[in-house]
């Protein structure tokens, strides 16, 4: 305690805020502390409370400019004295908010039923040496908590006590990153089995979302010998994990409620939006300009007219007093906003409300699909984002994975190399060592490398792992399949019988292919039993080693060691990993003949580790474990110091040799790859393996075929000449820059893919060192000109290969993309905790719920069990999302320039009066009941091509390509449709009312006569508009679109039929019926409707016939021809139902 408190007067090394300490166990009379406040054990996932709900969710929509902008039209009518009712905007904008906020509301109490659930769970505390039950929430840090096997744990615990022997326990963390593997946790050493008498303290990080890093140590108070251990991940558990294999545990919290680990990693992530919630915006902009003018017009317009003499103040409407003495500005300003009011509905404020449920509803067709269900896991695709739908229709390049993506990830031991000798296992009755070749000019069948060689490289297969063997307790059926090792051996080879019924453990599959592997050749890793590894050898007799040290794999090493001590004494350290991480660390003389061998297999496609060992002597051993042991303990930069010890241990090893390991091509990867690249996208592999094993998995996907000529820029290249590296990159990137871009033809030098016979295909190859170099360049301006000419090389060629990548370059070469010249859409894929960088940073994250755990689904847009699924998401999925979203925003445009169109021109006829043309209950339910259904269940359920051809026909995807329907074109199309309707709906109407005698008794019709003749033509007209571009037909769509014509004459007898008391004055009544009651209106409403939807019928009827069968041939067809789905689904009703060549 002094020596604390020392450290904390004198400003030791630690910060201590950066820390946290917390007090475990009883603390003696004597000694004076203020514990410590942490927040307590309950979480919130819900984002509103009983009392903050209303005023917080308001003022999260009203941040929309749209809602924000018609509530200050709603107040602007409720101020000022405008033409129309202030009920005719604040009932839709009241509809949208009360619409918005139910859904969020329903979301939210999800939230806080599924918190009570967690929040109220029981579980049991230790207090005063008894054991007592409370619920979860009123856990707090320092309390010591009991889990017993199969329950989760309530909070992070520092493992003090497990009920097995050797003091690990064993976790499954399914429930955070989707690991089924079970993973072990060991207890800090030195704790009393008598917990009631502990007295210890624990110094560790702050809270962060890292769920593998742990950086702490525990002060034991013990009156004798008070020590000090090292907390790292191994000795956390995390909530939400489950305690299995283990009776019971007992753990301190350390982290709780909101700064669980599980808790900060649901927080912050970073929202994305698509380019079609771009283009709305752009298209409101336009919108609000037309409605500005159109107000600014009319405002000038009605100066202008009153300006004569006689028409400012006529006879029958003298001004009063007020208004004679009303300032003139304030007077124009006041007629200007009311003009702004009554040509406000141009803005479609429901439009926002029906994109939200069109996004929400149709993202669950992903999850609906059986196709997507995969019978192995049992699963399907998953959507953790519905905002980003249509988006999967506009990708323009995929970046994928390739171990686990492009691969299965099922690993199986192929063969080794043992100082240059290859040695193949090919049959389990010939020889107990397999055959063996080498790999040198001469081929010396069935020679060997020297027993003891051989008896050294399987030791070190055997103890360089974090491998389990679990002993099970139930059938070996129940065991998973691919972990099993059964109790006659693997491939034939008899076990020993303490072996029967052992599975597996591992995080990695390379792991348990290894350690299979080593079993082939007579050596069975037995299990790991208190620090002791235990290995059965060819003559059937048991090894130990003590274990010392394990040296964990990580990204950036590459490699992964252990430190063991051998029954005579001897401390060794067994080292394996990716080769160019252990070529520069071993004897030059011994990589030689390794090298070929791992080339080779590369080569051929598999994965390869090299192995090395080194003998540490008494001094190194003694100065390694100081090392380790100190920079275990630091509570700062503890990850740098560990590495700094681990590669001062890790050199001057000795090579012994290499392995390879197969890991095949995924279900249908070729196809799919083909596919993607045949809707005009271009596929990177962005990998950390091998470049030989890369670029033989290239080809085997099809992305580089046998005349691609490959473009290298590697590392290797770079030393070929005799110049400096930099220069040397410089001169090759304009050589490739030459080749693929100045001297490529017209067609090629663009971003879609050739598909003309003639053009040479490029394949562009580049490793992580030399991207390094392009992106960090000795000059600023070096950079940037070596970063255009790689961009412009890699947008020409169709496919480029990325090697030797680290994490964050993945996510840099994303990145580039993504921010090049025309900003294209980018998507990511991959299944490991080493994607998530570049699963965030592109524009659409997928991830595959694969065997390296479930970081990438969780920190993904959406998730497919394989690769295979890939293609039904895009080519099906996306491509009709984008093109029902697409027709959603443009129709929702058209329909309101139709609506307000005739209210503009209306002001020429009424002396710009602001006398509006339709009733209030028109104005306020238009865009609410009478045309917003059909366009939902259209935006729902369209398939303007069937899935089948979708899919059948790859080429059909780039044509809505770059947002092709939302382009400036075709929303000049629809918004020149929308005047066409708007004038003809206005005049058509007109020209019937210069005939003074309409009904039979000679009576004339009356201002809202017209109106609701015009209004009528337009619901009929803008529905029929919708039917006609329907081509997939549906009951629902049936039901909507007729449901909604007839609700709407329903809804004006009823209106019209009936005196309401709460109406000051009823304008509407009875004039439906009776304009109904006109031959003549039923003429031109008839008229009229046909006469808009003409254009529609011509299409239909001069198209010509398609049969369901009459397929396109070859995709080089639809290539040729004009981008004939840029124009909108208006140009496009009937015909093109596949945009097939005709």
């Amino acid at each position: 305690m002094l020596r604390r408190r020392l450290n904390r007067w004198l400003g030791g090394e630690e910060r201590r805020v950066d820390s946290r300490t917390i007090y475990v166990g009883s603390r003696s009379a004597s000694e004076a502390f203020i514990p410590p406040k942490f927040c307590d054990n309950r979480i919130v996932s819900s984002k509103y409370t009983v009392w903050n709900f209303l005023p917080k969710n308001l003022f999260e929509q009203f941040r929309r400019i749209a809602n924000f902008y018609f509530l200050i039209i709603f107040l602007v009518q409720v101020i000022v004295d405008t033409p129309t009712s202030p009920v005719t905007s604040g009932l839709p904008l009241f509809f949208v908010i009360t619409v918005t906020a139910i859904k969020q509301g329903y979301e939210d109490w999800l939230r806080h039923k599924a918190d009570n659930e967690v929040n109220k769970y029981p579980v049991t505390v230790l207090e005063g040496g008894r054991r007592i039950r409370k619920e979860s929430e009123k856990i707090k840090v320092g309390d010591v908590v009991e889990v017993e096997e199969d329950e989760t744990f309530p909070c992070d615990l520092v493992l003090l006590q497990s009920s097995k022997e050797d003091g690990t326990c064993f976790v499954t963390t399914a429930s955070l990153d989707g690991e089924s593997n079970h993973k072990t946790h060991y207890t800090v050493p030195d704790i009393d089995e008598d917990l009631e008498s502990l007295s210890a303290t624990v110094e560790c990080e702050q809270p962060q979302p890292d769920l593998y890093k742990f950086v702490g140590r525990m002060h034991i108070d013990k009156i004798q010998d008070p020590t000090v251990r090292s907390l790292g991940p191994e000795n956390l558990l995390l909530k939400g994990a489950t305690l299995k294999n283990t009776q019971k545990i007992c753990g301190v919290a350390v982290y709780t409620g909101m700064e669980t680990k599980m808790a900060l990693n649901y927080q912050g992530k970073s929202q994305k939006r698509s380019a079609v919630e771009k283009s709305i915006n752009a298209f409101l902009l336009v919108y609000l300009c037309i409605l500005v003018s159109k107000a600014l017009v009319c405002t000038t317009l009605k100066y202008v007219w009153q300006s004569n003499p006689g028409q400012d103040e006529p006879w029958y409407n003298e001004k009063t007093q007020k208004e004679k003495d009303t300032n003139f500005y304030l007077k124009m300003f006041t007629d200007f906003l009311s003009f702004m009011v009554l040509f406000n509905f141009i803005i479609p404020v429901s439009m926002y409300v029906t994109v939200e449920m069109q996004k929400f509803l149709g993202s669950y067709f992903i999850t609906w699909d059986k196709d997507f269900f995969d019978p192995e896991i049992k699963e399907g695709a998953l959507v953790n984002t519905s905002d980003l739908n249509e988006e999967l229709g506009q990708v323009e390049y995929v970046f994928t994975d390739k171990t686990g993506t492009l691969t299965q990830n099922n690993m199986e031991f192929v063969e080794c190399c043992i100082d240059g000798f290859q040695y193949k296992y090919r049959d389990a009755n010939s020889d107990l060592d397999g055959i063996c070749t080498t790999d040198g000019p001469v081929n010396k069948v069935r020679q060997k490398a020297g027993e003891e060689r051989e008896e050294l490289f399987l030791r070190a297969l055997c103890l360089c792992h974090t491998v389990q063997v679990k002993e099970s307790t139930e059938q070996g059926h129940s065991q998973r399949e691919e972990d099993m090792v059964d109790g006659l051996g693997v491939d034939g080879h008899l076990v020993h019988s303490v072996q029967e019924q052992r599975g597996f453990i591992a995080s990695s599959p390379d792991e348990v292919a290894l350690v299979k592997g080593a079993m082939r050749y007579g050596f069975t890793f037995m299990g790991l039993e208190s620090k002791t590894m235990k290995i059965l050898n060819r003559n059937n007799d048991v090894e130990t080693y003590d274990l010392l040290h394990v040296l964990h794999f990580d990204p950036v090493r590459r490699r992964m060691s252990v430190i063991v001590r051998s029954k005579s004494g001897d401390i060794l350290l067994f080292c394996k990993g990716a080769d160019s991480s252990i070529f520069p660390r071993v004897r030059p003389e011994e990589v030689e003949k390794i090298r070929m061998h791992v080339e080779r297999n590369a080569t051929e496609g598999y994965r390869t580790l090299c192995v090395a060992y080194k003998l540490l002597g008494a001094e190194e051993y003694a100065q390694a474990d100081a090392g380790l042991r100190e920079a275990r303990l630091a509570l700062q930069d503890r990850e740098e110091r560990l590495m700094a010890v681990y590669n001062q241990v890790e050199t001057g090893m000795s090579l012994i040799g290499a392995t390879a390991v197969e890991d095949r091509l995924q279900e249908e990867a070729a196809e799919t790859m083909e596919a993607l690249q045949g809707a005009g996208m271009k596929v990177w592999v962005l990998t950390g393996d091998k470049m030989e094993t890369a670029k033989s998995t290239c080809y085997a996907c099809r992305l580089f075929q046998k005349n691609t000529e490959l473009l290298e820029l590697t590392v290797r290249t770079l030393e070929n000449g005799e110049r400096r590296r930099e220069e040397r990159l410089y001169e090759l990137l304009r050589e490739y820059h030459k080749k693929a871009v100045q001297d490529a033809p017209p067609n090629k030098a663009g971003i879609t893919r050739s598909w003309s016979s003639a053009g040479q295909d490029f394949g562009f190859i580049i490793d992580g060192a030399t991207l390094s170099m392009v992106l960090n360049s000795s000059s600023e301006s070096t950079s940037s000109h070596y970063k255009n000419l790689f961009l412009q090389i890699c947008q020409n060629c169709t496919s480029v290969l990325c090697c030797r990548m680290a994490p964050l370059q993945k996510a840099q070469i994303v990145k580039m993309v993504k921010n090049s010249k025309g900003c294209p859409i980018t998507l990511s894929i991959g299944d490991g905790a080493n994607d998530v960088s570049m699963i965030l940073e592109a524009h659409v994250g997928i991830g595959i719920k694969g065997k390296e755990g479930r970081q990438a689904v969780r920190n993904s847009d959406y998730a497919i069990p394989k690769l295979k699924h890939l293609k039904k998401l895009l080519l099906a999925h996306g491509h009709l999302y984008y093109v029902r979203i697409s027709h959603l925003v443009q129709y929702f445009f058209y329909k309101n320039l139709c609506f307000i169109l005739p209210q503009f021109l209306y002001q020429f006829f009424c002396g710009y009066s602001q006398q509006p043309l339709y009733d209030a209950a028109y104005l306020t339910m238009y865009n609410i009941c009478f045309t917003s259904m059909p366009i939902l269940a259209y935006s729902l359920l369209e398939q303007h091509i069937s899935i089948e051809d979708l899919l059948d026909n790859a080429a059909l995807y780039r044509e809505i390509a770059k947002n092709a329907m939302l382009r400036w074109g075709p929303f000049l199309c629809w918004t020149l449709l929308g005047v066409f309707h708007g004038l003809l709906f206005f005049f058509g109407v007109r020209c019937l009312f210069s005939n003074p005698a309409l009904q039979d008794n000679g009576q004339v019709f009356g201002n809202w006569s017209y109106g609701t003749i015009v209004f009528t033509v337009l619901v009929f007209t803008v529905t029929l508009k919708l039917a006609l571009d329907t081509r997939h037909w549906t009951w629902i769509n049936h039901f909507v679109i007729w449901g909604s014509l007839a609700f709407y004459v329903f809804f004006s007898f009823f209106w019209g039929g009936i005196i309401w008391p709460f109406l000051r004055q009823q304008r509407l009544y009875f004039v439906f019926a009776n304009m109904l009651s006109s031959v003549s209106a039923w003429l031109v409403i008839i008229l009229l409707i046909l006469l808009s939807l003409l254009p529609e019928i011509l299409l239909v009827v001069f198209r010509k016939p398609r049969g369901p069968h009459t397929r396109q041939k070859t995709p080089v067809q639809t290539v040729g021809r004009n981008q004939s789905s840029a124009r909108p689904l208006l140009m496009r009703t009937f015909s093109d139902e596949s945009n097939t060549v005709i």
